[in-house]
């Protein structure tokens, strides 16, 4: 038993080594927050990260004056877990919302609501979830790799969090959509399987997210 107990455990380590967490949204993960994701591409964000998104070929971003930043959601409804609290769900929606404004803010006035020549973002949280880290190249050699699959088994090794996102931009006056775009990222790995995920594990995912959609505009608005 005790040497079938360690087989498995190397079996699993090895396994495990070398693998790495796609960065693009699998389709079979679309949260449904988006009316139609039948118009998504593969494309890159301006920082270089991965992306699912569509942008109306058309836009006319020089009639748009203004835009209205909806309160982030969480959808599909969460289910807080011991690991990520309901507390930490809502610090994230709240600090994308700061986020979003402060970047945007910097390029158009921003309105209190819907109205005549304003952008209206909706944002959502689709999914923010925790894992066990794959093993590192550096553990491969035999006793580290077989110290790391028995940390595994007993919650020891770190923990990858991921965090996803949906937005659709609409034009406020006609509710048409004008761009849609759906990605994910990485937070800051948790020690173990018992800590608490914090909105500092997430908060340069947030803010990165912020940042490419006022550089999006900007690149857009320019044509460059």
């Amino acid at each position: 038993m005790r040497t079938l107990t360690f087989k498995t455990l190397l079996c699993s380590a090895i396994l495990g080594v070398g693998g790495c967490a796609s960065t693009q949204v699998d389709p079979s993960h679309y949260s449904g927050f988006l009316k139609d994701y039948s118009r998504l591409k593969a494309d890159e964000s301006v920082s270089g990260a991965p992306v699912m998104r569509w942008i109306d070929p058309d836009i006319k971003l020089d009639k748009y004056t203004q835009v209205y930043i909806e309160p982030s959601q969480l959808y599909p409804k969460p289910q807080p877990t011991a690991v990520i609290s309901a507390q930490t769900l809502q610090s994230i929606t709240r600090y994308y919302d700061t986020a979003l404004k402060r970047e945007l803010g910097k390029n158009m006035r921003l309105a209190e609501g819907p109205g005549a020549n304003t952008i209206t973002v909706r944002p959502a949280i689709t999914a923010v979830s925790t894992s066990t880290e794959r093993l590192k190249a550096y553990e491969v050699i035999p006793v580290a790799l077989v110290a790391a699959a028995v940390n595994t088994a007993a919650g020891g090794r770190d923990q990858s969090v991921e965090i996803a996102t949906e937005s659709a931009f609409l034009d406020a006056a006609t509710n048409e959509v004008l761009a849609q775009v759906v990605r994910k990222g990485s937070g800051k790995s948790l020690e173990n399987d018992k800590a608490q995920l914090t909105l500092y594990d997430v908060k340069p995912v947030l803010d990165g997210w912020a940042s490419d959609m006022r550089l999006t505009y900007e690149k857009f608005k320019t044509g460059k």
